[in-house]
């Protein structure tokens, strides 16, 4: 397997105190239904400078809101406070709102002074030299705006450029002034911020080989000598082969595509991008091209997801570009829409208080005669109900009433109530994150509001010990690094896997983080390894709710000591 990384990666803990995979199965299958993903990223919070989630807490075990939370001594470095990024100003719109309406920032004025990104993932420093605090990331082929002039050459011999709003970036090998250069070019394909998904998924259903360019006939021969075998496969294969999910390559495409069985049998070719044309390598964003003459960069395993940023065919088979521009045979993936699911505006689509169903097969229930329970219909799975307030046990089972007169079962239903007592931040008027993991819910609060509800999956070992299992780390935080994708994997023997590109990261502490989860669609029960899964849509919505925001053109942004909030508790 190939991997391309830019620091060491934080490790979740795991079983026993020891360092753990995020992940723990033993096939894909078990990935795709299981997957918590949480850990690696491919611009380590850990290992930034960011500073890994500089808090302390003093907090009531009960959770009866009387928590303070306050920077703590370790992980700051010397000058943090002066070497953190300024607010947003004030009546700033969130790029994404909690109704998931879209507010794209103004495009670059022309003629304003601009550069380009060429490395796969570049750190921007809070001052000009690369000794000061890291306050944010940005992807290879990123144009973003500069003050201009060179601000110092302080460890950094092409020049330091301040970018708005702020931060600061070493041109040379990764950061650019020329605009035309092959990278800029090649990369314009930037995460779609307006869709729930931010690139096109897939998850590999045949093992294969990623490429530098596209391979001849002799190559295929030589590099996939059982394709024949493979392709006869894939032809008949009605859940991920050749019939199946062809809309979702097509994600940004300007005209409709022939069916793949079509395309390959005319050996259609259609799109290729530039760099790709005359026998040409890609721009060697992913680190991993070693001569001119490489053809292949390694092999992608069935424990592999992947995000792609181009579709086209060549010679009637398509083929995908992932971000670092490595070309992988479309055919030996499965192609991945994302769950529907999403969560309510409170005030807006419901009031409290109300029940979030957690669990398929659930039942509404009403009361006869002779005050007992008689089944009235079925339960719709992940509904958010409606109560009066009005809860009472049957048979020795929890039951709330809905407005409409009938009962449900606590074991398929999450009531949702306002926090009882209001802790200090939500009296200051800071947004925070309530997640309550019996519940399996998330609460947004703006101050002492709720403005947004939903259903999560959380460490699937409930409420045990986090430091010897798969649980979730149960505390409060403060969410310190955000990443609109980063890649999470586990190299442990008979474990690994790789999944790249999880949409919408935001770490709170350590290789725990928020994040959007395109391989399962279980939200309502635990599912992670220590994570919190969010169905993609919450995971857009919430990430640029949060602090801190990620300014325009950056892919990730890093705040120690003034993130959004993050409670977690049972």
């Amino acid at each position: 397997m190939h991997r391309t990384r830019s620091t060491a990666p934080p490790r979740a803990r795991g079983r026993g105190g020891q360092a753990a995979p995020r992940l723990r199965l033993s096939t894909f299958a078990a990935l795709l239904l299981a997957a918590g993903g949480c850990g690696r990223s491919d611009a380590s919070p850990a290992s930034t400078g960011a500073g890994a989630p500089a808090l302390s807490a003093s907090a009531d075990p009960t959770g009866s809101g009387s928590a303070e939370v306050t920077p703590a001594a370790t992980g700051a470095p010397s000058g943090a406070a002066e070497d953190e990024p300024p607010p947003e100003p004030p009546g700033t719109p969130d790029v994404v709102s909690l109704a998931g309406v879209t507010t794209l920032p103004p495009p670059i004025a022309e003629g304003a002074p601009r550069l380009g990104i060429t490395g796969l993932i570049v750190r921007a420093y809070a001052r000009p030299t690369a000794s000061s605090k890291v306050v944010g990331f940005l992807r290879a082929g990123a144009v973003v705006e500069t003050e201009g002039d060179t601000a110092g050459t302080e460890g950094c011999p092409g020049g330091w450029r301040k970018l708005k709003p702020h931060g600061y970036v070493c041109l040379g090998r990764e950061a650019t002034l020329d605009l035309e250069h092959e990278v800029i070019r090649a990369a314009t394909r930037r995460p779609d911020v307006t869709q729930k998904l931010p690139y096109m998924y897939g998850v590999v259903t045949r093992g294969g080989p990623a490429y530098a360019r596209l391979p001849t006939e002799a190559d295929l021969k030589r590099l996939e000598p059982s394709l024949k075998k493979h392709i006869d496969k894939w032809k008949k294969d009605s859940v991920s082969g050749a019939t199946y999910g062809l809309d979702v390559w097509m994600k940004w495409a300007d005209k409709p595509a022939p069916p793949a069985l079509e395309a390959w049998e005319q050996k259609i070719t259609d799109g290729v991008p530039w760099y790709l044309q005359g026998g040409r390598q890609v721009p060697n964003v992913s680190g991993a091209i070693k001569s001119a003459e490489d053809v292949k960069l390694g092999e992608v395993s069935r424990r592999n997801g992947m995000a792609f940023v181009e579709s086209f065919l060549h010679e009637g088979r398509r083929y995908n570009v992932s971000p670092d521009l490595r070309v992988l045979p479309a055919d030996r993936y499965r192609p991945i829409r994302g769950s529907d699911f999403h969560g309510w505006e409170i005030g807006k689509e419901i009031e409290f208080p109300f029940a979030l169903i957690r669990r398929p097969g659930g039942k509404t229930w009403r009361l006869d005669g002779s005050k007992k329970l008689v089944e009235a219909g079925d339960l719709e799975w992940r509904s958010a109900v409606a109560l009066t307030g009005k809860q009472q046990f049957f048979g020795g089972r929890l039951h709330y009433e809905t407005k409409d007169g009938q009962w449900i079962d606590d074991r398929y239903a999450g009531r949702v109530d306002a926090a009882k007592k209001m802790p200090a931040w939500g009296k200051n008027g800071e947004r925070w994150i309530d997640i309550n993991l019996t519940k399996q819910v998330l609460v947004a609060y703006e101050g002492t509001t709720a403005v947004f509800a939903t259903l999560v999956s959380t460490g699937e070992a409930g409420l045990a010990d986090h430091e010897k299992t798969t649980a979730t780390r149960k505390g409060i935080f403060r969410i310190h690094t955000k990443h609109v994708s980063s890649t999470m994997d586990s190299d442990t023997v008979g474990e690994e896997f790789e999944l790249r590109d999880v949409p919408y990261v935001q770490y709170f502490q350590d290789g725990y983080a928020l994040h959007g989860a395109y391989w399962h669609d279980s939200f309502g029960r635990p599912k992670s390894h220590g994570c919190i899964n969010l169905a993609p849509e919450d995971a857009r919505r919430l990430f640029w709710w949060t602090e801190p925001q990620v300014p325009p053109g950056w892919h990730g942004a890093a705040r120690s000591l003034t993130g959004t909030v993050v409670f977690i508790h049972p």
